[in-house]
């Protein structure tokens, strides 16, 4: 429990340097734009490269692979059935509140929780793969179909995969693995040394995002929504991983942990990417992302002290 808590505070002291270079202006203002699109075309996919290069294939692609797929289809299925009974909102904007309730944050608070507090990336691995290879593509397919009246096809949801930094470092590192090739020193050493930066580049940046965010504005009219969805985010979703991991597939110790965890971490900002991109449900994006993010570390670590 000393270990997780030691984690979870250097996770939050990196997030209050990147709020203080924020608040001074440190970096300039496009700071929180460079510091994540270097986290996330060139140090993530760095990182998982070498890590997953390292991994054990058969815990990437067995158990915590089915545990992260079954409780994100389910606590959205269970938001969509909520949702459209209670709020009946359209469904564009449905499908985005959709997304903010169970699209978690593995990329820029995953890693570096997984590095951190359950001691290897590699836990995040599945959660990373299910949701770039699977979730969000299927999301974004349904998003073009109720926007746009047409269907994505097959060629373009493999691309938007493909085309995918993280994934290529993940799909590198999962093949080196795989055949039991190495990379050379010479290359291997500066793509550790890249992937290094990963985990302060986006802990600084979610801190500088922080600076003069506001939640639940009143005029908004969507603060029923905001709550729902950072609800089922932080509670529903690890209950169902915690019931399938547990008492469905038997996992225990450290691995029952692990995928709890991941399931329980915040809204990823990929939602709000999303929003601004349909133009729909940008407000619940955003104040949804946001309030789980804050909420979340204090869930993850009433999670540790449960299960450790």
């Amino acid at each position: 429990m000393l270990g997780v808590l030691t984690g979870f505070t250097v996770v939050w002291i990196i997030i209050l340097v990147g709020y203080l270079i924020g608040r001074l202006g440190v970096l300039g203002a496009n700071a929180q734009t460079v510091l994540s699109r270097l986290a996330f075309f060139v140090a993530s996919p760095a990182l998982l490269l070498v890590t997953m290069s390292d991994a054990d294939l058969h815990t990437v692609f067995s158990l915590p692979l089915l545990v992260a797929g079954a409780s994100a289809f389910v606590t959205a299925g269970a938001f969509v059935l909520c949702t459209r009974w209670w709020l009946r909102r359209p469904l564009p904007e449905l499908l985005i509140s959709a997304m903010s309730s169970s699209l978690v944050n593995g990329a820029n608070l995953g890693l570096p929780i997984a590095v951190y507090v359950l001691g290897d990336a590699a836990f995040i691995a599945p959660v990373l793969i299910f949701q770039m290879a699977i979730f969000t593509p299927m999301y974004l397919m349904l998003l073009d179909s109720a926007t746009s009246g047409q269907r994505t096809s097959l060629r373009t949801f493999a691309g938007q995969v493909l085309r995918n930094p993280i994934i290529i470092g993940t799909l590198i590192g999962l093949f080196l693995a795989a055949t039991g090739l190495k990379l050379p020193v010479i290359i291997l050493e500066p793509v550790t040394l890249i992937g290094g930066a990963a985990v302060p580049a986006m802990l600084l940046a979610f801190g500088i995002s922080l600076v003069g965010s506001r939640l639940l504005q009143a005029d908004g009219g969507r603060r029923a929504d905001v709550v729902l969805a950072s609800a089922f985010k932080l509670l529903l979703q690890p209950v169902l991983a915690y019931l399938l991991a547990r008492f469905v597939l038997g996992m225990e110790g450290h691995l029952l942990f692990a995928v709890v965890v991941t399931a329980a971490l915040p809204t990823a900002q990929n939602v709000f990417v999303a929003a601004n991109r349909y133009e729909e449900g940008v407000l619940v994006a955003k104040d949804t992302v946001l309030l789980t993010t804050l909420i979340s570390l204090p869930v993850l670590v009433v999670i540790a002290a449960l299960l450790t």
